[in-house]
């Protein structure tokens, strides 16, 4: 079993099905991995600078998968996501790029169906099904693994999260650059006091805007 594999980026490939394609070289051989598109935004092509990533293999039938993340958190929750019924690897790593892995995992461990229902594929019976299985599991494993989940960072508070998400949506932007927006404004100290929608609003639309 491969656990990590640390290299340098030769390619990063993105199909039209959206799949997104690693080729890392390792001592002269060259790996290829399916990403998350939130991966590969983190990594520079033909950079001499080594990366590491955590992988998970996949062997189904006479092909082998491997499949890389950029922590061994998010490769233990992918698996964890898999093994979920109806659960597959493409709709697994949608769910880790449209959510992140700490909100991902806070979704599910609250059983927030709407935040799990955002991923493309996830409707809401499957969001159900995803919480009703994991939520325990993961309200545990969080803790072992070090996670720290939206409930304890920085962010809109949860009485203006649904103001700004929808406001956002309205303006035309898709979920996945919102919860990056979010995600990214909840380091500024200053913005994560204010409970004013319209400031969370003003900065992400600037954020996405940059």
């Amino acid at each position: 079993m491969i656990s990590y594999l640390k290299g340098t980026v030769a390619t990063i490939e993105k199909s039209t099905s959206n799949r997104v394609t690693l080729i890392l070289e390792v001592n002269q051989i060259g790996y290829e991995l399916q990403i998350p598109k939130r991966l590969s935004q983190q990594l520079a092509i033909n950079s001499s600078e080594q990366v590491q990533v955590f992988t998970h293999l996949q062997i189904r039938e006479e092909q082998q998968i491997l499949y890389g993340f950029a922590s061994a958190a998010e490769r233990d929750l992918f698996r964890q996501l898999v093994s979920v019924s109806g659960i597959g690897t493409q709709l697994g790593i949608a769910l880790i790029d449209t959510l992140g892995l700490p909100n991902l995992v806070q979704a599910i461990v609250t059983g927030n169906i709407r935040a799990l229902s955002k991923t493309p594929g996830v409707g809401s019976k499957t969001a159900e099904r995803i919480a009703l299985e994991l939520k325990s599991k993961l309200a545990q494993w969080r803790q072992l693994a070090g996670v720290e989940t939206a409930a304890s960072s920085t962010g809109p508070v949860s009485a203006i999260v649904e103001d700004v998400e929808m406001t956002l949506l309205a303006l035309g932007y898709e979920n996945q650059e919102i919860t990056q927006a979010l995600e990214a404004l909840s380091q500024d100290t200053q913005l994560a006091k204010s409970k004013n929608a319209e400031d969370w609003i003003r900065q992400a639309i600037t954020w996405l805007s940059a």
